[in-house]
């Protein structure tokens, strides 16, 4: 039995990492939640855990030069006084959920080599905390590291919610032949689950088995609401350009992706195929 905490009370990947244990009525593993909104980490009482789970985090970019001491203080300093507390009440396992956002906007094919460039408060601040956390690591403490790519499911929020909002519109769309890895959230929770369960640590880069376009997944998304899309590709070599200059575009247009040299395949977490994940997504959003 795998006694885990999750930190987060209101964190979708928490959430539903929840629900998919519950669903699944594993024997393996328990849950339980707790917001770490005004506790003092260090006088936490986590004995009675095997696992923990953190999720809590902020998880937004922000440019605003007031933020920048809230990402540290939340997303790299809490981690480590959390994961050094759990250390000294005997927990066995810390997994830290991170984002493909430590490598920063230069990188756009992510493989063994790619050294981690982060580009903002938000990058930077989950990448030292995995700096720190790291320290920790000991023959009765391992430490998880979860690189997520984008993460999509029923109820998410963020690029896929608007994606679904705006796709009502995009008959027509732009075929830009790119590559983005993504990762359907109860794929995710199959990955955790694994995680734990076979005591895995090291650093994780996971995505689905299918990576995707932008346009294949605009036209999948409007493919679960009953709808056509036509791809043109007239508009590619201008969209090409603004990708290199213009957020946006890049987010939309660029590649962003894992090698295969890097991805995670220890054990099987993929359950969800794209068409059917997006399909679920987008009926549940």
């Amino acid at each position: 039995m795998f006694n885990t905490l999750i930190t987060g009370e209101n964190s979708y990947i928490g959430n539903s990492f929840e629900k998919f244990i519950l669903s699944s009525q594993s024997s393996e593993v328990t849950v339980n939640k707790i917001s770490l909104r005004d506790k003092n980490v260090v006088q936490l009482d986590l004995n009675k855990y095997d696992t923990i789970l953190h999720v809590a985090g902020i998880a937004h970019t922000s440019t605003d030069e007031n933020m920048r001491r809230l990402y540290y203080d939340i997303n790299t300093n809490l981690t480590y006084e959390l994961a050094k507390r759990a250390k000294e009440n005997g927990v066995k396992h810390f997994v830290f959920l991170s984002s493909i956002i430590v490598y920063g906007s230069n990188h756009t094919s992510i493989n063994a080599n790619t050294i981690e460039t982060p580009d903002d408060f938000y990058g930077d601040s989950k990448l030292q905390a995995e700096n720190k956390i790291k320290n920790l690591e000991s023959n009765d403490f391992t430490i998880s590291i979860i690189r997520t790519p984008m993460v999509y499911g029923p109820k998410s929020k963020g690029n896929f919610a608007k994606l679904v909002k705006h796709s009502s519109k995009l008959i027509i769309f732009p075929n830009v032949n790119n590559i983005r890895s993504q990762l359907y959230i109860y794929n995710l929770c199959a990955l955790i689950y694994g995680v734990i369960i076979r005591g895995i640590g090291g650093t994780i880069h996971p995505q689905n088995d299918e990576k995707l376009s932008t346009f294949t997944l605009i036209k999948l998304i409007r493919q679960a609401e009953g709808k056509k899309t036509l791809g043109v590709s007239i508009f590619n070599p201008v969209l090409n350009i603004l990708s290199a200059k213009i957020s946006i575009f890049s987010k939309l247009f660029s590649n962003l992706y894992y090698e295969d040299d890097i991805t995670f395949n220890k054990f099987n977490y993929n359950m969800y195929n794209n068409e059917d994940s997006v399909k679920t997504s987008v009926k549940d959003l």
